[in-house]
């Protein structure tokens, strides 16, 4: 990045998938964001963003949430304004985790998932799970602030194999390098 770039300023990722079949329980997959403070870029969350939540600020939040995949276009999206987002957060991450009811569940058991991340127009990443098909949820994406204040976008699926609730608090610490 040069001196005069913006970097990314608000991004949209978008999650969709075909419902399960006949006969078989809806699959949920849910769009999670956690944010981390620049004093501790890797230790606990300072907050996460999920369904039935925003962050306390306004600048994530889900714009639509399904539990079946019944929805026409994109079932989940989630907003994250990183050009708002005050100076104490240094990252935010992002990922994907099934629900586990009524038993254990894997994205090679997910029929056409699709995940899009773009900001305006411009895709930064599409990705079909392909790569973590074991996997019950899997971190996306990575938003870091540089040094002068700048957003950076680092793509990359990590596959994460527990329940969603113990993936929201430790998917941040799978993104070091």
């Amino acid at each position: 990045m040069n001196g005069i770039s913006k970097g990314i300023g608000k991004v949209e990722i978008a999650l969709k998938w075909d419902p399960s079949p006949a006969g078989q329980p809806p699959t949920d997959l849910d769009i999670v964001a956690a944010t981390y403070q620049a004093g501790e870029p890797y230790g606990d969350p300072a907050y996460v963003v999920h369904f039935d939540s925003r962050s306390p600020d306004g600048t994530i939040y889900l714009n639509r949430d399904s539990k079946d995949g019944k929805g026409f276009g994109w079932d989940e999206v989630l907003t994250v304004e990183l050009n708002r987002l005050d100076a104490r957060y240094a990252r935010v991450v992002v990922g994907v985790a099934i629900q586990q009811r009524p038993g254990r569940r894997t994205f090679v058991s997910v029929v056409n998932p699709a995940l899009r991340i773009r900001e305006g127009y411009t895709d930064l990443a599409q990705d079909d799970f392909g790569g973590v098909l074991g996997a019950t949820a899997a971190a996306v994406a990575e938003f870091r602030r540089d040094e002068a204040g700048v957003w950076e976008f680092r793509p990359g699926l990590i596959g994460f194999e527990d329940d969603p609730t113990h993936f929201t608090r430790v998917m941040g610490t799978l993104h070091r390098s």
